[in-house]
This record gives structure tokens, sequence and C-alpha cells, in this order.
């Protein structure tokens, strides 16, 4: 099965300026610059990030590539190259991967990223997926979670919760607004939302040694938000999902107070920009009412 399918990506993708050579070959040959690269992994998993059959091999394999692409975003780096390893399910293995590939082959030439190769096994077992990204930093440097400082305003790219009534699959890797910030203001710090607004904004807090305070009239909640609050049913709020549904895979920024009022004002990205509080020396989260009043938030996500 494995020939068959390297055959058949052959066909698909050939040679090119960033990989000399076709597939084939034990290992990928990457034509680079010599500047700063970063790679990311994930893993997936049917049963855990996805369920086959009723989530289609197409949307799964864009998924496992887009998950890859926010880690890249997350870090202000453009995508150079990937490769792919599947661990297939012996029957009907070749059609799952053709139906892996074509959703994730679109997605790639969207962003001008070269799948330059990967390794497939066939097994009793259910699917797994795994996508490794290699990606270029800009002049700028790699954006980092340890970067935030006190006073530096908190902004969030487009809105939150209700992922699992199909963003989770279907949304857009905020690289190219990554890049376009990070080339024109000073972004201090940042993280991708995968595993939950309030949890990822408390990993970039904890490696930057400080608290953020959070406005909580102001975060942008996601129509999917009230839709699944009403839907499930549970007394929870739209609130509560917005902050601790994950995979939204926005993008979390530390930003100079002056930088955020500009951006604020200019409005640049078409997917949005919301000032969501500022960070504070004093360790911890917070929520801030319309009065004013501090209530410890405790940070709440997907736990891998």
């Amino acid at each position: 099965m494995e020939q068959q399918l390297i055959r058949w990506l052959e066909e698909r993708l050939g040679p090119g300026p960033k990989v000399p050579l076709a597939l084939g070959d034990d290992a990928a040959v990457l034509q680079h610059s010599g500047s700063r690269s970063v790679v990311t992994v994930d893993l997936l998993n049917d049963g855990v990030d996805f369920v086959l059959p009723d989530d289609p091999p197409q949307r799964v394999g864009r998924k496992a590539l887009a998950v890859n692409l926010s880690d890249l975003a997350a870090m202000a780096a453009r995508p150079l190259a990937g490769v792919v390893a599947l661990a297939l399910p012996r029957q009907g293995a070749f059609e799952l991967a053709q139906g892996l590939y074509e959703g994730m082959l679109p997605l790639a030439a969207e962003y001008d990223l070269v799948i330059a190769g990967g390794d497939t096994n066939t097994w009793d077992g259910p699917l797994a997926i795994s996508v490794t990204l290699i990606g270029e930093v800009t002049d700028a440097g790699p954006l980092l979670r340890s970067g935030a400082r006190s006073g530096d305003a908190i902004l969030v790219t487009g809105r939150f919760g209700g992922s699992r009534l199909g963003h989770q699959f279907d949304f857009d890797p905020r690289v190219e607004e990554a890049l376009w910030l990070i080339t024109r203001y000073p972004l201090r710090a940042g993280i991708d939302t995968s595993d939950g607004l309030s949890l990822d904004l408390a990993r970039v807090c904890r490696a930057s040694q400080c608290g953020a305070e959070l406005d909580k009239a102001a975060i942008p909640i996601a129509d999917a938000a009230y839709a699944w609050a009403e839907q499930l049913g549970d007394g929870s709020t739209a609130l509560d999902h917005a902050l601790g549904d994950g995979e939204d895979f926005e993008l979390i920024l530390a930003v100079p107070p002056e930088a955020a009022d500009a951006l604020i004002d200019e409005q640049p990205l078409a997917c949005g920009l919301t000032r969501i509080g500022r960070f504070v020396s004093e360790p911890g989260l917070w929520l801030l009412d319309e009065n004013g009043s501090r209530t410890p938030l405790d940070p709440h996500g997907y736990e891998h």
C-alpha cells in the first residue's frame, strides 16, 4: 500500500524549488536559505480529535495540517515544508489515505507549503495522523510565549467558543495575520488557542512570569458558543465556552499599549482584533466586570 501511495503522491506533488528531489528517498532534501527555522508536530487520533466515519477523511486531513499551521502562526513563522505520518486501519487504507491528502493538499497550496515526504503503516487499530511542519521566521524573530510584560495589552483575533459545532475542522490558521502584524508592530508574545482562551493565556503568563486581567464584557464570543450552551442545556454560558472550549485556533498577543491602541483604531485584519485585557505583575488570572470588580479565573480548557 505504501508504494502505491507514494506513486499516487508523486503524480500530485513532484519536485520543486523548495524540495529539489521528488518523493522516494529515505529523507527529504530541503533547499533552505540559512535563516532560522521552527519545527512543529501534532498527532491526531480517531476517537479523540475526530470520529470516523462521522467526520469525513478530507475534513480530518485538513484539520491535521491546519493545527500545525496554527502553531506556525503562533510563532509568526512562514510555512516552508512538512512531512506526514499515517497509521492506517488495514481495511480501506489506500482510500482513507487518499481522502486525508485530498483534505491537506489544497490547504498546503494555499499557504505555499510543500509536503516533502512522510511515512505510512497499516495496523488493526484506529487512524492516527502526525504532521510535522518546518517554518521560517522573519527578521523580527520568532514570537515566543515568554515576552509579555506587565502593562502590555492582550489582543486576540477572531471570536471564541462553540468550536465543536464545526469550527474545529473549518478554521483558518492565522498565518498571514501573524506575519503581517509582526513585520509592522512590536508584538512581544503570542500563542494560539488550541486548548482554550483561559488555559492558553495562563501558559503565556506562566512563561512570562506575570498575570492577566480580562475585561469580561470585551471577550469576543462566537455565535456558536451561544448555540452550544443552549444545545447542552447544562447551565453553562456562552462565556464559559468562549473561555474554555478550545480549538478556536485564534491568536493571543501581548502588545505594548501604544501599539495596541493603534491596532484597535486601525483594525487591519479581516478576522478582527479585540483588546480583552492587560498583563499584570501579580501572578494569576482575573475577570473584571463592568464595575471593575475583580474575580479570580480558574484556567480551563482541553488538557492533553
